[in-house]
């Protein structure tokens, strides 16, 4: 299929996608539970007469379109499937019918992309050089769906190669298409920290232990590893997000629970933070007399973009929006478990502007009104097709 013929294709089908993504929408489910989105997925997959593999991963789904002569290895493309627990603002027609429930992430677009990308790459397998695997994921949201699909093997199974994901992205507008070569997205892990001291009345506080006290300061320490540990020339995030302790004004409890983030983009960074924020705890908790109990919860590694392959991704993005609407964006300190993908074949994760600032689509993701520009669809299943039919 020749370039503008490809174009073409991607715009008929854009009505399609559209609905493919508005029907998803209807129907969240959360991590882990996405077996009405398996099944829509797979139906689709097997209408176009793909090798289907369902309950990868539990709820995953593999798609595999054969070339007639494979002369390298297979490309995967991946989409995410799950979504959150939001409660959707009302209003919408593709609103979600399910309480409490809300793709507000984007990922039923991703999906609609994908099947959009399917449909033009099944009616171009003539021209496919390579076999292309069509990943779709659960279980992204924290779960860490990606290792769970990757640990059953399916990788090689299917001699991939390389890997490319695409990300809505409200917060950049529409018609732009945004990656960057190396550390993309940062590595996320979390903690939780118990400081345990005397609880007493608060008219005696030299008969108790003061835990408030104790992880009053800590939250302060915690917040000034990066600015004394870290490299200024390095990105890392140290937060505390939940305090809790006391239930009474004039009593002082016996203990405080901590819990916060961690974000970097490098594994060394990422070791220091680990380290430090043990050391500040431990340190600050036994400076009050009190004692502190430590969980370290690892997360996502960084999504660390191969630099040929964003390099070749930039090249393709220019013939898909233009040159000028391809645009290097900075690292950013969310977190994403493609990166698994990443570390074990070379690839390339891009951002599909999905804002519109005159239409109102300006909501943050994981938000009760976040939405996207359906417009970006087709553009994204063209994009999707042409990583395959032409990226290394």
């Amino acid at each position: 299929m020749t370039t503008d013929r490809l174009r073409e294709r991607a715009g008929q089908l854009q009505a399609r996608i559209v609905e493919w993504r508005r029907e998803l929408h209807r129907h969240p489910e959360l991590g882990f539970e996405e077996r009405r989105t398996a099944a829509f997925v797979a139906e689709r997959l097997h209408a176009l007469r793909l090798e289907v593999r369902t309950g990868v991963a539990r709820t995953g789904v593999v798609g595999v379109l054969r070339a007639p002569e494979a002369i390298g290895a297979a490309v995967l493309l991946r989409s995410d499937m799950d979504a959150l627990p939001v409660h959707e603002v009302a209003g919408r027609e593709y609103g979600s019918v399910v309480a409490g429930k809300m793709h507000a992430c984007g990922h039923d677009g991703h999906m609609a992309m994908m099947l959009g990308a399917a449909t033009l790459l099944s009616e171009s397998r003539s021209e496919l050089r390579r076999d292309v695997v069509f990943c779709f994921q659960p279980a992204e949201e924290g779960l860490g769906g990606a290792r769970a699909m990757l640990d059953t093997g399916f990788l090689g199974e299917t001699g991939v190669g390389s890997a490319y994901g695409l990300h809505l992205w409200s917060l950049f507008p529409a018609g732009t298409l945004q990656m960057r070569p190396g550390p993309a997205m940062a590595a996320q892990d979390e903690f939780a920290a118990t400081v345990i001291g005397r609880g007493g009345h608060a008219a005696l506080p030299h008969r108790a232990l003061d835990p408030i006290v104790a992880a009053a300061s800590a939250v302060t320490a915690l917040h000034s590893i990066v600015s004394r540990n870290v490299d200024p020339t390095e990105a890392a995030v140290v937060a505390v997000g939940s305090v809790h302790g006391g239930s009474a004004p004039n009593v002082i409890p016996d203990e405080v629970r901590l819990e916060g983030t961690l974000r970097s983009f490098s594994e060394e960074v990422r070791g220091i933070l680990r380290k430090r924020v043990a050391e500040v705890l431990e340190g600050t908790a036994l400076a009050h007399g009190c004692t502190v109990r430590f969980e370290l919860k690892p997360g996502f590694p960084a999504v660390v973009n191969d630099p040929g392959a964003t390099e070749r991704s930039r090249e393709i993005a220019a013939e898909v929006v233009g040159a000028s609407n391809v645009i290097e964006h900075a690292p950013m300190a969310a977190s994403e478990d493609f990166a698994y993908f990443l570390r074990e074949v070379p690839g390339t994760f891009i951002f599909v502007g999905a804002g519109n600032d005159a239409r109102g689509i300006t909501a943050p993701h994981h938000s009760a009104d976040f939405d996207i520009d359906e417009s970006v669809l087709s553009t994204g299943a063209e994009l999707l097709a042409r990583l395959a039919l032409e990226g290394r």
